[in-house]
């Protein structure tokens, strides 16, 4: 047998904890001795120690850890747990790490207040465009909630064109919808650019209409970046007498699956207000 000290370095755990697994029930020694009160293990029952670590590291109160070990839990289920736990982890990083993205996304904004040149801002006319796409709705138009929606969307749209025999002709279009009027529900369309005269059952073919005008401005990639470039735009045009009019198009060039390496264009329609240094509504 082996003496607690022993048993806890083997086992690499404190002391400490032993005694207090020991206290409640959850590992006790094999052997006290009655005149000294020295604690002794057995090897074999580093089974349930590691068991019992295995399962408090995975999240597990320690009276749940017990019904568990009661229960004599096989590898293959502890296994299980930890597939379960690692899945979880893995949702709550990324949870994590998308936050820090959008507190990032939105410092960015706040540093860019005010310092885009009107140079930038490019007013043009948009030419109608046939769009093979799909559609599918998103929680709200945080970043963590719309890119997987528009990956998502790319990816099956993209293998229904290779399965219809039909071939993009123009960037990955993305635009937004919603329905409400108070812009809670928000409808994701995902486009490729098709020839006139596409037809498929596996994806819609929409026309977007000509933009008589559209401020538009380049921006490296589709993603932090974003927020700051919108927000901005927001500013130009309410600044040189304009109103958005219309679903703002987002543009992305560039065959690289690594948005930071893409460049996007956004293109918001727009019209003159009334009453404003721009002159009269058109």
């Amino acid at each position: 047998m082996f003496t607690i000290g022993d048993f806890a370095r083997h086992g690499r755990v404190s002391v400490r904890m032993l005694r207090h697994y020991d206290a409640i029930g959850l590992l006790s020694p094999a052997h006290v001795d009655r005149s000294t009160g020295y604690r002794y293990y057995r090897a074999e029952q580093l089974s349930r120690l590691n068991r019992l670590v295995a399962l408090k590291d995975l999240g597990f109160t320690l009276r749940q850890v017990g019904s568990i070990l009661d229960e004599d839990i096989t590898v293959a289920e502890l296994r299980a747990m930890l597939r379960l736990r690692r899945t979880e982890l893995e949702e709550t990083i990324a949870t994590a790490r998308s936050g820090l993205l959008q507190v990032e996304a939105r410092l960015h904004s706040i540093e860019k207040e005010d310092s885009m040149p009107d140079e930038d801002i490019i007013v043009k006319k948009l030419p109608a465009v046939d769009l093979a796409e799909l559609s599918a709705p998103a929680d709200s138009f945080s970043p963590h909630h719309i890119g997987p929606v528009v990956d998502g969307l790319f990816d099956q749209l993209r293998a229904r064109l290779a399965a219809a025999g039909v071939s993009a002709t123009g960037p990955d279009t993305v635009y937004f919808e919603t329905p409400d009027q108070l812009g809670e529900q928000i409808i994701v369309h995902a486009g490729l650019p098709v020839a006139t005269g596409t037809a498929a059952e596996d994806f819609d073919v929409t026309t977007l209409p000509p933009v008589e005008t559209a401020a538009t401005v380049l921006f490296p990639g589709l993603g932090n970046g974003f927020l700051a470039i919108s927000q901005q735009l927001v500013r130009w045009v309410d600044t040189h007498g304009y109103r958005f009019d219309g679903l703002a198009r987002q543009i992305s060039f560039g065959s690289s699956t690594d948005t930071a390496e893409q460049v996007a264009e956004l293109q918001a329609p727009i019209v003159r207000t009334c009453g404003t240094p721009g002159g009269p509504a058109e």
